[in-house]
Protein backbone atom coordinates (compact mmCIF):
# COMPACT_ATOMS: atom_id res chain seq x y z
CA UNK A 1 0.00 0.00 0.00
CA UNK A 2 0.98 3.67 -0.57
CA UNK A 3 0.35 7.07 0.78
CA UNK A 4 -0.68 9.83 -1.35
CA UNK A 5 1.18 13.24 -1.33
CA UNK A 6 -1.14 16.10 -1.98
CA UNK A 7 0.84 16.53 -4.85
CA UNK A 8 -0.74 13.30 -5.64
CA UNK A 9 -4.37 14.28 -4.91
CA UNK A 10 -3.87 17.36 -7.16
CA UNK A 11 -3.09 15.57 -10.01
CA UNK A 12 -5.76 13.29 -9.39
CA UNK A 13 -8.48 16.04 -8.67
CA UNK A 14 -7.61 18.10 -12.07
CA UNK A 15 -7.70 14.53 -13.55
CA UNK A 16 -11.85 14.20 -12.94
CA UNK A 17 -12.29 18.25 -13.03
CA UNK A 18 -11.28 18.30 -16.62
CA UNK A 19 -13.14 15.20 -17.92
CA UNK A 20 -16.36 16.11 -16.21
CA UNK A 21 -15.83 18.90 -17.94
CA UNK A 22 -15.61 17.84 -20.99
CA UNK A 23 -18.94 15.78 -20.24
CA UNK A 24 -20.51 18.71 -19.52
CA UNK A 25 -19.23 21.13 -22.22
CA UNK A 26 -21.06 18.21 -24.86
CA UNK A 27 -23.81 17.61 -22.79
CA UNK A 28 -26.09 19.62 -25.08
CA UNK A 29 -24.82 18.30 -28.76
CA UNK A 30 -25.74 15.10 -26.96
CA UNK A 31 -29.17 15.35 -25.78
CA UNK A 32 -30.88 16.28 -29.59
CA UNK A 33 -31.37 13.11 -30.23
CA UNK A 34 -29.69 9.30 -30.32
CA UNK A 35 -27.76 9.75 -33.50
CA UNK A 36 -25.35 12.45 -31.67
CA UNK A 37 -25.98 10.49 -28.33
CA UNK A 38 -24.91 7.04 -30.01
CA UNK A 39 -22.81 7.64 -32.88
CA UNK A 40 -21.38 11.12 -32.47
CA UNK A 41 -23.60 12.78 -35.57
CA UNK A 42 -21.18 10.69 -37.71
CA UNK A 43 -18.96 13.07 -37.53
CA UNK A 44 -15.58 11.97 -36.32
CA UNK A 45 -12.40 11.94 -37.44
CA UNK A 46 -10.24 9.00 -38.03
CA UNK A 47 -7.66 9.66 -35.71
CA UNK A 48 -10.26 10.43 -32.51
CA UNK A 49 -12.41 7.70 -33.64
CA UNK A 50 -9.43 5.10 -33.81
CA UNK A 51 -7.94 6.15 -30.40
CA UNK A 52 -11.28 5.83 -28.68
CA UNK A 53 -11.22 2.46 -30.07
CA UNK A 54 -7.75 2.16 -28.31
CA UNK A 55 -8.81 3.41 -25.21
CA UNK A 56 -11.59 1.87 -24.76
CA UNK A 57 -9.78 -1.50 -25.11
CA UNK A 58 -7.30 -0.26 -22.39
CA UNK A 59 -8.72 -0.56 -18.79
CA UNK A 60 -7.21 -1.39 -15.38
CA UNK A 61 -7.90 -5.25 -16.43
CA UNK A 62 -5.41 -5.06 -19.66
CA UNK A 63 -2.56 -4.62 -17.48
CA UNK A 64 -3.05 -6.95 -15.33
CA UNK A 65 -3.86 -10.01 -17.62
CA UNK A 66 -1.09 -9.14 -19.81
CA UNK A 67 0.89 -9.66 -16.46
CA UNK A 68 -0.75 -12.99 -15.65
CA UNK A 69 -0.38 -14.38 -18.63
CA UNK A 70 3.19 -12.86 -18.81
CA UNK A 71 4.15 -14.63 -16.12
CA UNK A 72 2.45 -18.19 -16.73
CA UNK A 73 3.45 -18.71 -20.42
CA UNK A 74 6.41 -15.80 -21.12
CA UNK A 75 6.52 -13.09 -23.46
CA UNK A 76 5.06 -15.43 -26.21
CA UNK A 77 1.86 -16.22 -24.54
CA UNK A 78 0.33 -12.69 -25.54
CA UNK A 79 -0.51 -14.73 -28.50
CA UNK A 80 -3.45 -14.96 -26.79
CA UNK A 81 -4.78 -11.76 -28.12
CA UNK A 82 -1.48 -10.77 -30.35
CA UNK A 83 -3.47 -13.25 -32.76
CA UNK A 84 -6.06 -11.11 -33.17
CA UNK A 85 -4.08 -9.11 -35.20
CA UNK A 86 -5.06 -10.72 -38.67
CA UNK A 87 -8.63 -9.82 -38.21
CA UNK A 88 -8.15 -6.74 -37.22
CA UNK A 89 -5.82 -5.99 -40.23
CA UNK A 90 -8.91 -7.62 -41.88
CA UNK A 91 -11.47 -5.91 -40.99
CA UNK A 92 -9.67 -2.64 -41.77
CA UNK A 93 -9.24 -3.34 -45.46
CA UNK A 94 -12.18 -5.48 -46.37
CA UNK A 95 -15.13 -4.33 -43.60
CA UNK A 96 -14.70 -0.78 -42.57
CA UNK A 97 -16.45 0.64 -45.15
CA UNK A 98 -18.97 -1.73 -45.22
CA UNK A 99 -20.05 -0.49 -41.71
CA UNK A 100 -19.78 3.45 -42.74
CA UNK A 101 -22.23 2.95 -45.80
CA UNK A 102 -24.18 1.16 -43.44
CA UNK A 103 -26.05 3.52 -41.82
CA UNK A 104 -26.60 1.82 -39.20
CA UNK A 105 -26.79 3.14 -35.34
CA UNK A 106 -25.61 -0.17 -33.28
CA UNK A 107 -24.41 -3.50 -35.37
CA UNK A 108 -27.23 -5.08 -33.61
CA UNK A 109 -29.64 -2.58 -36.00
CA UNK A 110 -27.65 -4.22 -39.20
CA UNK A 111 -29.58 -7.12 -38.35
CA UNK A 112 -32.44 -6.49 -39.95
CA UNK A 113 -31.03 -4.39 -42.55
CA UNK A 114 -29.31 -7.40 -43.87
CA UNK A 115 -32.53 -10.17 -42.82
CA UNK A 116 -35.69 -10.07 -42.58
CA UNK A 117 -38.95 -11.26 -41.22
CA UNK A 118 -39.93 -12.73 -37.67
CA UNK A 119 -36.33 -14.48 -37.50
CA UNK A 120 -34.46 -11.04 -38.01
CA UNK A 121 -36.92 -9.41 -35.17
CA UNK A 122 -36.23 -12.60 -32.92
CA UNK A 123 -32.13 -12.32 -33.61
CA UNK A 124 -32.23 -8.47 -33.47
CA UNK A 125 -34.28 -8.46 -29.78
CA UNK A 126 -32.15 -11.31 -28.46
CA UNK A 127 -28.88 -10.20 -29.38
CA UNK A 128 -29.73 -6.87 -27.47
CA UNK A 129 -30.26 -8.07 -24.48
CA UNK A 130 -27.87 -10.92 -25.07
CA UNK A 131 -25.26 -8.24 -25.71
CA UNK A 132 -26.61 -5.48 -23.93
CA UNK A 133 -27.01 -7.02 -20.24
CA UNK A 134 -25.04 -10.20 -20.32
CA UNK A 135 -21.95 -9.30 -22.18
CA UNK A 136 -21.80 -6.21 -21.61
CA UNK A 137 -21.80 -7.02 -17.50
CA UNK A 138 -19.67 -9.33 -17.66
CA UNK A 139 -17.11 -7.17 -19.45
CA UNK A 140 -17.88 -4.57 -17.33
CA UNK A 141 -17.65 -6.44 -14.40
CA UNK A 142 -13.80 -7.80 -14.80
CA UNK A 143 -12.98 -3.91 -15.73
CA UNK A 144 -14.08 -3.35 -12.21
CA UNK A 145 -13.12 -6.40 -10.81
CA UNK A 146 -9.05 -5.28 -11.92
CA UNK A 147 -9.65 -1.78 -10.43
CA UNK A 148 -10.84 -2.70 -7.13
CA UNK A 149 -7.47 -4.98 -7.15
CA UNK A 150 -5.72 -1.80 -7.92
CA UNK A 151 -7.39 -0.50 -5.25
CA UNK A 152 -6.94 -2.43 -2.92
CA UNK A 153 -4.00 -3.16 -3.08
CA UNK A 154 -2.08 0.03 -4.11
CA UNK A 155 -4.20 2.34 -1.81
CA UNK A 156 -5.80 -0.07 0.54
CA UNK A 157 -9.20 1.26 0.02
CA UNK A 158 -11.85 -1.02 0.67
CA UNK A 159 -13.31 -3.05 -2.19
CA UNK A 160 -17.01 -1.93 -2.67
CA UNK A 161 -16.85 1.58 -2.23
CA UNK A 162 -13.76 2.09 -3.96
CA UNK A 163 -15.36 0.05 -7.27
CA UNK A 164 -18.81 2.04 -6.56
CA UNK A 165 -17.26 4.97 -6.62
CA UNK A 166 -14.72 4.94 -10.10
CA UNK A 167 -18.31 3.60 -11.63
CA UNK A 168 -19.94 6.45 -10.75
CA UNK A 169 -17.53 8.83 -11.76
CA UNK A 170 -17.48 6.66 -15.03
CA UNK A 171 -21.53 7.33 -15.65
CA UNK A 172 -21.46 10.68 -14.69
CA UNK A 173 -19.78 11.81 -17.94
CA UNK A 174 -21.32 9.18 -20.05
CA UNK A 175 -24.94 10.48 -19.47
CA UNK A 176 -23.44 14.22 -19.73
CA UNK A 177 -21.64 13.79 -22.73
CA UNK A 178 -22.62 10.65 -25.54
CA UNK A 179 -20.05 9.62 -27.84
CA UNK A 180 -18.23 12.78 -28.72
CA UNK A 181 -17.36 13.52 -25.44
CA UNK A 182 -16.66 10.06 -24.63
CA UNK A 183 -14.09 9.89 -28.00
CA UNK A 184 -12.70 13.29 -27.19
CA UNK A 185 -11.58 12.17 -23.34
CA UNK A 186 -10.40 8.76 -24.57
CA UNK A 187 -7.96 10.77 -26.20
CA UNK A 188 -7.03 12.67 -23.23
CA UNK A 189 -7.33 9.52 -21.13
CA UNK A 190 -5.49 7.51 -23.20
CA UNK A 191 -2.51 9.78 -23.95
CA UNK A 192 -2.63 10.02 -19.65
CA UNK A 193 -3.02 6.18 -19.28
CA UNK A 194 0.31 5.31 -21.86
CA UNK A 195 2.36 8.13 -20.19
CA UNK A 196 1.29 6.51 -16.38
CA UNK A 197 2.13 2.60 -17.81
CA UNK A 198 5.72 4.31 -19.26
CA UNK A 199 6.38 6.02 -16.71
CA UNK A 200 5.69 2.92 -14.12
CA UNK A 201 7.39 0.75 -16.72
CA UNK A 202 10.98 2.90 -16.74
CA UNK A 203 11.29 3.17 -12.81
CA UNK A 204 10.72 -0.50 -12.23
CA UNK A 205 12.81 -1.73 -15.00
CA UNK A 206 15.94 0.90 -13.82
CA UNK A 207 15.04 -0.58 -9.88
CA UNK A 208 15.66 -4.05 -11.25
CA UNK A 209 18.92 -3.34 -12.26
CA UNK A 210 18.05 -2.69 -16.05
CA UNK A 211 17.27 -5.27 -18.52
CA UNK A 212 20.54 -7.04 -18.25
CA UNK A 213 20.12 -7.33 -14.66
CA UNK A 214 15.99 -8.76 -15.39
CA UNK A 215 17.62 -11.20 -17.90
CA UNK A 216 20.10 -12.69 -15.18
CA UNK A 217 17.78 -12.68 -12.73
CA UNK A 218 15.74 -14.73 -15.04
CA UNK A 219 18.36 -17.01 -15.43
CA UNK A 220 19.18 -17.66 -12.18
CA UNK A 221 15.50 -18.08 -11.29
CA UNK A 222 14.60 -19.91 -13.97
CA UNK A 223 17.98 -21.62 -15.80
CA UNK A 224 19.14 -20.50 -19.47
CA UNK A 225 16.62 -22.13 -21.27
CA UNK A 226 14.09 -21.21 -18.94
CA UNK A 227 14.98 -17.09 -19.29
CA UNK A 228 15.05 -17.71 -23.36
CA UNK A 229 11.67 -19.30 -23.54
CA UNK A 230 10.18 -16.71 -21.34
CA UNK A 231 11.92 -13.99 -23.25
CA UNK A 232 11.02 -15.55 -26.81
CA UNK A 233 8.69 -14.03 -28.68
CA UNK A 234 7.77 -16.97 -30.66
CA UNK A 235 7.54 -20.19 -28.70
CA UNK A 236 9.65 -23.23 -29.82
CA UNK A 237 8.00 -26.88 -30.06
CA UNK A 238 9.92 -27.70 -26.99
CA UNK A 239 8.59 -24.43 -25.01
CA UNK A 240 7.45 -25.92 -21.25
CA UNK A 241 5.35 -22.82 -21.02
CA UNK A 242 3.72 -21.80 -24.32
CA UNK A 243 2.63 -25.55 -25.64
CA UNK A 244 3.07 -25.44 -29.34
CA UNK A 245 -0.44 -26.51 -30.02
CA UNK A 246 -1.96 -23.47 -27.88
CA UNK A 247 0.08 -20.86 -30.18
CA UNK A 248 -0.89 -22.89 -33.74
CA UNK A 249 -4.50 -22.48 -31.90
CA UNK A 250 -3.93 -18.65 -31.52
CA UNK A 251 -2.80 -17.75 -35.03
CA UNK A 252 -4.57 -20.84 -37.10
CA UNK A 253 -8.22 -20.34 -35.25
CA UNK A 254 -8.37 -17.80 -32.49
CA UNK A 255 -8.34 -14.64 -34.78
CA UNK A 256 -11.08 -15.47 -37.68
CA UNK A 257 -13.50 -18.51 -35.70
CA UNK A 258 -13.58 -16.24 -32.13
CA UNK A 259 -15.94 -13.31 -31.07
CA UNK A 260 -14.75 -11.54 -28.72
CA UNK A 261 -15.24 -8.16 -27.47
CA UNK A 262 -13.02 -5.72 -29.56
CA UNK A 263 -11.90 -8.12 -31.87
CA UNK A 264 -15.12 -9.52 -33.34
CA UNK A 265 -14.50 -10.72 -37.01
CA UNK A 266 -15.02 -8.18 -39.18
CA UNK A 267 -15.74 -5.67 -36.56
CA UNK A 268 -18.59 -5.41 -33.88
CA UNK A 269 -19.35 -3.47 -31.00
CA UNK A 270 -17.74 -0.24 -29.90
CA UNK A 271 -15.36 -0.83 -32.94
CA UNK A 272 -18.50 -0.56 -35.38
CA UNK A 273 -19.65 1.70 -33.34
CA UNK A 274 -16.47 4.07 -34.24
CA UNK A 275 -16.45 3.30 -37.54
CA UNK A 276 -19.83 4.68 -38.59
CA UNK A 277 -19.51 7.57 -36.52
CA UNK A 278 -16.07 8.40 -38.54
CA UNK A 279 -17.20 10.80 -41.04
CA UNK A 280 -16.44 9.28 -44.31
CA UNK A 281 -15.47 6.18 -45.56
CA UNK A 282 -11.76 6.50 -46.01
CA UNK A 283 -11.52 7.69 -42.14
CA UNK A 284 -13.43 4.92 -41.02
CA UNK A 285 -10.77 2.44 -42.68
CA UNK A 286 -7.73 4.95 -41.49
CA UNK A 287 -9.52 4.50 -38.29
CA UNK A 288 -8.88 0.96 -37.69
CA UNK A 289 -5.40 1.06 -39.65
CA UNK A 290 -4.70 3.45 -36.07
CA UNK A 291 -6.52 1.15 -33.74
CA UNK A 292 -4.93 -1.66 -34.83
CA UNK A 293 -1.29 -0.33 -34.57
CA UNK A 294 -1.91 1.79 -30.71
CA UNK A 295 -3.56 -1.54 -29.93
CA UNK A 296 -1.14 -4.45 -30.71
CA UNK A 297 2.20 -1.73 -30.89
CA UNK A 298 2.04 1.40 -28.70
CA UNK A 299 0.31 -0.77 -25.66
CA UNK A 300 2.14 -3.90 -24.58
CA UNK A 301 5.56 -3.42 -23.85
CA UNK A 302 5.31 -0.98 -20.47
CA UNK A 303 2.86 -4.08 -19.46
CA UNK A 304 5.22 -6.88 -20.40
CA UNK A 305 8.13 -5.08 -18.81
CA UNK A 306 6.35 -4.83 -15.56
CA UNK A 307 5.54 -8.25 -16.02
CA UNK A 308 9.31 -9.10 -16.37
CA UNK A 309 9.88 -7.22 -13.36
CA UNK A 310 7.14 -8.93 -11.30
CA UNK A 311 8.38 -12.67 -12.53
CA UNK A 312 11.89 -11.73 -10.78
CA UNK A 313 10.77 -9.88 -7.70
CA UNK A 314 7.79 -11.86 -6.62
CA UNK A 315 8.57 -15.39 -8.66
CA UNK A 316 5.62 -17.16 -6.96
CA UNK A 317 2.76 -14.96 -6.59
CA UNK A 318 -0.45 -17.50 -6.53
CA UNK A 319 -2.64 -14.84 -8.46
CA UNK A 320 0.50 -13.34 -11.31
CA UNK A 321 -1.98 -10.69 -12.18
CA UNK A 322 -1.57 -9.23 -8.59
CA UNK A 323 2.25 -8.70 -10.06
CA UNK A 324 0.91 -5.07 -11.69
CA UNK A 325 -0.65 -3.41 -8.53
CA UNK A 326 2.41 -4.88 -6.25
CA UNK A 327 4.95 -2.88 -8.72
CA UNK A 328 2.80 0.26 -9.12
CA UNK A 329 3.02 0.23 -4.92
CA UNK A 330 6.56 -1.01 -4.36
CA UNK A 331 8.78 0.86 -6.99
CA UNK A 332 6.55 4.69 -7.38
CA UNK A 333 8.24 7.53 -5.75
CA UNK A 334 5.86 10.33 -4.28
CA UNK A 335 4.82 12.84 -6.36
CA UNK A 336 4.06 10.05 -9.31
CA UNK A 337 1.64 7.55 -7.22
CA UNK A 338 -1.08 10.61 -8.19
CA UNK A 339 -0.30 10.31 -11.88
CA UNK A 340 -0.56 6.80 -12.43
CA UNK A 341 -3.41 6.48 -10.13
CA UNK A 342 -4.83 9.08 -12.44
CA UNK A 343 -3.39 7.02 -15.23
CA UNK A 344 -5.46 4.15 -14.43
CA UNK A 345 -8.63 5.99 -13.29
CA UNK A 346 -8.67 7.42 -16.88
CA UNK A 347 -8.43 3.67 -18.49
CA UNK A 348 -10.74 2.45 -16.49
CA UNK A 349 -13.38 5.51 -17.32
CA UNK A 350 -13.02 5.35 -20.99
CA UNK A 351 -13.40 1.79 -20.89
CA UNK A 352 -16.76 1.63 -18.68
CA UNK A 353 -17.85 4.89 -20.48
CA UNK A 354 -17.62 3.04 -23.60
CA UNK A 355 -19.49 -0.20 -22.64
CA UNK A 356 -22.31 1.89 -20.88
CA UNK A 357 -22.68 3.85 -24.00
CA UNK A 358 -22.71 0.59 -26.06
CA UNK A 359 -25.07 -1.10 -23.85
CA UNK A 360 -27.69 1.56 -23.83
CA UNK A 361 -27.52 1.95 -27.54
CA UNK A 362 -28.48 -2.04 -27.88
CA UNK A 363 -31.36 -1.41 -25.55
CA UNK A 364 -33.11 1.40 -26.53
CA UNK A 365 -32.06 1.19 -30.10
CA UNK A 366 -32.54 -2.25 -30.82
CA UNK A 367 -34.95 -3.44 -28.24
CA UNK A 368 -37.14 -0.26 -26.44
CA UNK A 369 -37.16 1.23 -30.05
CA UNK A 370 -37.91 -1.18 -31.80
CA UNK A 371 -40.41 -3.42 -29.89
CA UNK A 372 -41.57 -1.19 -27.34
CA UNK A 373 -42.59 2.13 -27.65
CA UNK A 374 -40.91 3.60 -31.17
CA UNK A 375 -42.93 7.46 -31.54
CA UNK A 376 -41.72 8.77 -28.95
CA UNK A 377 -39.56 12.30 -28.93
CA UNK A 378 -36.06 11.68 -29.44
CA UNK A 379 -35.29 13.57 -25.90
CA UNK A 380 -37.46 10.77 -24.63
CA UNK A 381 -35.25 8.42 -26.27
CA UNK A 382 -32.26 9.65 -24.77
CA UNK A 383 -33.49 9.73 -21.36
CA UNK A 384 -34.25 6.33 -21.46
CA UNK A 385 -30.84 5.81 -22.80
CA UNK A 386 -29.31 7.73 -19.45
CA UNK A 387 -31.96 5.59 -17.06
CA UNK A 388 -30.70 2.05 -19.03
CA UNK A 389 -27.27 3.58 -18.29
CA UNK A 390 -27.72 3.50 -14.64
CA UNK A 391 -29.40 0.25 -14.55
CA UNK A 392 -26.33 -1.53 -16.45
CA UNK A 393 -23.91 -0.36 -13.86
CA UNK A 394 -25.95 -1.78 -10.90
CA UNK A 395 -25.84 -4.82 -12.99
CA UNK A 396 -21.83 -4.64 -13.78
CA UNK A 397 -21.25 -4.17 -9.99
CA UNK A 398 -22.99 -7.30 -9.27
CA UNK A 399 -20.86 -9.27 -11.39
CA UNK A 400 -17.87 -7.73 -10.99
CA UNK A 401 -17.99 -9.40 -7.04
CA UNK A 402 -19.01 -13.09 -8.77
CA UNK A 403 -15.49 -13.01 -11.22
CA UNK A 404 -12.57 -14.45 -9.69
CA UNK A 405 -9.94 -13.63 -12.59
CA UNK A 406 -9.76 -10.98 -15.53
CA UNK A 407 -7.91 -14.00 -17.36
CA UNK A 408 -10.27 -16.04 -16.99
CA UNK A 409 -13.29 -14.16 -17.91
CA UNK A 410 -11.37 -13.20 -21.43
CA UNK A 411 -10.75 -17.49 -21.61
CA UNK A 412 -14.50 -17.63 -20.73
CA UNK A 413 -15.86 -15.61 -23.53
CA UNK A 414 -13.54 -16.43 -26.39
CA UNK A 415 -14.92 -20.50 -25.74
CA UNK A 416 -18.68 -19.06 -25.89
CA UNK A 417 -17.74 -17.03 -28.99
CA UNK A 418 -15.83 -20.24 -30.99
CA UNK A 419 -17.07 -20.88 -34.30
CA UNK A 420 -19.31 -17.73 -34.45
CA UNK A 421 -16.54 -15.49 -36.41
CA UNK A 422 -16.90 -17.27 -39.42
CA UNK A 423 -21.30 -16.75 -39.87
CA UNK A 424 -19.98 -12.59 -38.78
CA UNK A 425 -17.30 -12.36 -42.02
CA UNK A 426 -19.22 -14.36 -44.47
CA UNK A 427 -22.38 -12.75 -43.92
CA UNK A 428 -21.30 -9.75 -45.88
CA UNK A 429 -19.85 -11.39 -48.64
CA UNK A 430 -22.59 -14.80 -49.12
CA UNK A 431 -26.21 -14.55 -49.82
CA UNK A 432 -26.55 -17.49 -48.53
CA UNK A 433 -25.99 -16.75 -45.04
CA UNK A 434 -29.41 -16.10 -43.05
CA UNK A 435 -31.03 -15.30 -39.65
CA UNK A 436 -31.13 -18.67 -38.84
CA UNK A 437 -27.39 -18.96 -39.44
CA UNK A 438 -26.37 -16.92 -36.89
CA UNK A 439 -29.37 -17.98 -34.42
CA UNK A 440 -27.90 -21.48 -34.58
CA UNK A 441 -24.23 -20.10 -34.29
CA UNK A 442 -25.02 -18.51 -31.09
CA UNK A 443 -27.09 -21.30 -29.73
CA UNK A 444 -24.61 -23.84 -30.63
CA UNK A 445 -21.20 -21.59 -29.06
CA UNK A 446 -22.98 -21.70 -25.98
CA UNK A 447 -23.90 -25.02 -25.81
CA UNK A 448 -20.97 -26.81 -27.10
CA UNK A 449 -18.79 -23.96 -25.62
CA UNK A 450 -20.07 -24.61 -22.04
CA UNK A 451 -20.13 -28.33 -22.66
CA UNK A 452 -16.13 -28.46 -23.55
CA UNK A 453 -15.23 -27.09 -20.32
CA UNK A 454 -16.88 -30.50 -18.64
CA UNK A 455 -15.86 -32.80 -21.47
CA UNK A 456 -11.84 -31.24 -21.78
CA UNK A 457 -11.37 -30.27 -18.71
CA UNK A 458 -7.95 -27.63 -18.17
CA UNK A 459 -7.90 -28.29 -22.11
CA UNK A 460 -8.38 -25.13 -23.83
CA UNK A 461 -7.44 -25.98 -26.67
CA UNK A 462 -9.12 -28.84 -27.38
CA UNK A 463 -12.04 -27.11 -25.97
CA UNK A 464 -11.62 -24.05 -28.84
CA UNK A 465 -11.13 -26.94 -31.36
CA UNK A 466 -14.49 -29.22 -30.56
CA UNK A 467 -16.58 -25.63 -30.47
CA UNK A 468 -15.33 -24.28 -33.79
CA UNK A 469 -15.85 -27.70 -35.61
CA UNK A 470 -19.54 -27.94 -33.96
CA UNK A 471 -20.70 -25.19 -34.11
CA UNK A 472 -19.45 -24.89 -37.96
CA UNK A 473 -21.36 -28.20 -38.83
CA UNK A 474 -24.35 -26.78 -37.15
CA UNK A 475 -24.87 -23.64 -38.78
CA UNK A 476 -23.30 -24.43 -42.43
CA UNK A 477 -26.29 -27.37 -41.93
CA UNK A 478 -29.20 -24.80 -40.65
CA UNK A 479 -28.38 -22.80 -43.83
CA UNK A 480 -28.43 -24.68 -46.24
CA UNK A 481 -32.14 -26.51 -44.69
CA UNK A 482 -33.38 -23.41 -44.25
CA UNK A 483 -34.87 -20.73 -46.63
CA UNK A 484 -32.78 -17.56 -47.73
CA UNK A 485 -33.37 -14.30 -47.11
CA UNK A 486 -36.09 -12.74 -48.87
CA UNK A 487 -35.30 -11.15 -52.57
CA UNK A 488 -36.49 -7.47 -51.65
CA UNK A 489 -34.31 -7.98 -48.74
CA UNK A 490 -31.07 -9.16 -50.49
CA UNK A 491 -31.62 -7.02 -53.49
CA UNK A 492 -32.03 -3.45 -50.68
CA UNK A 493 -29.00 -4.55 -49.04
CA UNK A 494 -26.84 -4.83 -52.02
CA UNK A 495 -27.98 -1.63 -53.29
CA UNK A 496 -27.05 -0.05 -50.27
CA UNK A 497 -23.74 -1.36 -49.45
CA UNK A 498 -22.96 -3.24 -53.04
CA UNK A 499 -20.65 -5.33 -51.10
CA UNK A 500 -18.28 -7.74 -52.83
CA UNK A 501 -18.40 -11.76 -52.98
CA UNK A 502 -21.27 -13.97 -53.66
CA UNK A 503 -23.98 -12.50 -54.42
CA UNK A 504 -25.56 -14.54 -57.80
CA UNK A 505 -28.65 -13.05 -59.21
CA UNK A 506 -28.51 -10.46 -56.96
CA UNK A 507 -26.28 -8.33 -58.10
CA UNK A 508 -27.30 -7.93 -61.56
CA UNK A 509 -30.85 -7.37 -60.20
CA UNK A 510 -30.05 -4.82 -57.94
CA UNK A 511 -28.65 -2.62 -61.28
CA UNK A 512 -25.52 -1.55 -59.30
CA UNK A 513 -22.07 -3.25 -59.75
CA UNK A 514 -20.52 -4.10 -56.55
CA UNK A 515 -17.20 -3.56 -54.86
CA UNK A 516 -14.54 -6.20 -56.50
CA UNK A 517 -12.61 -7.97 -54.62
CA UNK A 518 -8.80 -7.19 -56.15
CA UNK A 519 -5.22 -8.69 -55.54
CA UNK A 520 -4.56 -5.07 -54.18
CA UNK A 521 -6.80 -5.93 -51.43
CA UNK A 522 -4.67 -8.59 -49.83
CA UNK A 523 -1.67 -7.03 -50.53
CA UNK A 524 -3.10 -4.31 -48.38
CA UNK A 525 -4.14 -6.98 -45.98
CA UNK A 526 -0.73 -9.06 -46.19
CA UNK A 527 1.20 -5.72 -45.88
CA UNK A 528 -0.88 -4.47 -42.90
CA UNK A 529 -0.32 -8.05 -41.13
CA UNK A 530 3.40 -7.33 -41.47
CA UNK A 531 3.64 -3.95 -40.89
CA UNK A 532 1.79 -4.50 -37.64
CA UNK A 533 4.00 -7.56 -36.33
CA UNK A 534 7.59 -5.86 -37.78
CA UNK A 535 6.44 -2.69 -35.72
CA UNK A 536 5.53 -5.21 -32.39
CA UNK A 537 8.49 -7.10 -32.23
CA UNK A 538 11.51 -4.23 -33.23
CA UNK A 539 10.35 -2.38 -30.43
CA UNK A 540 10.83 -5.19 -28.48
CA UNK A 541 14.20 -6.49 -29.64
CA UNK A 542 15.32 -3.03 -29.61
CA UNK A 543 13.92 -2.71 -25.65
CA UNK A 544 15.68 -6.37 -25.03
CA UNK A 545 19.12 -4.57 -26.74
CA UNK A 546 18.82 -6.38 -30.03
CA UNK A 547 19.62 -3.37 -31.99
CA UNK A 548 20.14 -5.08 -35.46
CA UNK A 549 17.48 -7.20 -35.68
CA UNK A 550 14.92 -4.17 -33.93
CA UNK A 551 15.98 -1.89 -36.94
CA UNK A 552 16.09 -4.22 -39.46
CA UNK A 553 12.40 -4.79 -38.01
CA UNK A 554 11.57 -1.17 -38.06
CA UNK A 555 12.46 -0.85 -41.76
CA UNK A 556 9.98 -3.75 -42.54
CA UNK A 557 7.62 -1.98 -40.92
CA UNK A 558 7.99 1.54 -42.72
CA UNK A 559 7.89 -0.23 -46.08
CA UNK A 560 4.77 -2.53 -44.98
CA UNK A 561 3.14 0.87 -44.16
CA UNK A 562 3.78 2.87 -47.14
CA UNK A 563 2.48 -0.14 -49.27
CA UNK A 564 -0.91 -0.08 -47.01
CA UNK A 565 -1.28 3.53 -47.28
CA UNK A 566 -0.63 4.30 -50.70
CA UNK A 567 -3.65 1.62 -51.69
CA UNK A 568 -5.88 2.69 -49.64
CA UNK A 569 -5.67 6.26 -50.86
CA UNK A 570 -5.97 5.23 -54.17
CA UNK A 571 -9.44 3.20 -53.54
CA UNK A 572 -12.57 5.16 -54.57
CA UNK A 573 -15.19 6.11 -52.41
CA UNK A 574 -18.32 4.71 -51.99
CA UNK A 575 -19.88 7.67 -53.58
CA UNK A 576 -17.56 7.08 -56.59
CA UNK A 577 -18.90 3.47 -56.99
CA UNK A 578 -22.35 4.37 -56.95
CA UNK A 579 -21.93 7.05 -59.95
CA UNK A 580 -19.47 4.77 -62.14
CA UNK A 581 -20.06 1.16 -61.22
CA UNK A 582 -23.52 0.57 -62.94
CA UNK A 583 -24.67 -2.81 -64.40
CA UNK A 584 -26.79 -3.00 -67.28
CA UNK A 585 -29.67 -0.84 -65.93
CA UNK A 586 -28.47 2.20 -65.31
CA UNK A 587 -32.06 3.70 -64.64
CA UNK A 588 -32.41 1.19 -61.14
CA UNK A 589 -31.11 3.43 -57.90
Amino acid sequence: MISLHPVDYFIIIWFLAIIIGVGAYFSKVASKNVGNFFVAGRSLPWWIAGTSMVATTFAADTPLAVTGLTAKYGIAGNWFWWSFVFGGVLTAIFYAVLWRRSGVITDIEFTELRYSGKPAAILRGFRSIHMGILINGIVMGWVMLAMATIFQVVLGWPKVEATILAAVLALAYTLLSGLWGIAVTDVIQFVLAMTGCVVLAIIAVVKSGGISGIEDKLVQLYGEGGAGQILSFIPDPSSIYLPIAMFLTYIGLNWYATWYPGAEPGGGGYVAQRMFSCKSEKDSKLAVIWFTFAHYVIRPWPWILVALVSLVTWPNLENPEMGYPMAMSTFLPVGLRGLIIAAFLAAFMSTMASQISLGSSYIVNDFYMRFIKNDASKRHYVGVARIVSVIQLVIAIVIAFMLQSVANAWQFLVIIGSGTGLVYLLRWFWWRINAWSEISAMAAAAVVGISSSYIFPGNWVAQMWLTFASVTAVWTTVTLLTEPEKEETLIGFYRKLHPAGFWSDISKKSGVAGDRITASHWISWAFGVAFILCSLFGIGKIILGEYDTGILLATGAAVSFLVVYGNIMKEPTGQAIKKLARLKNPAKP
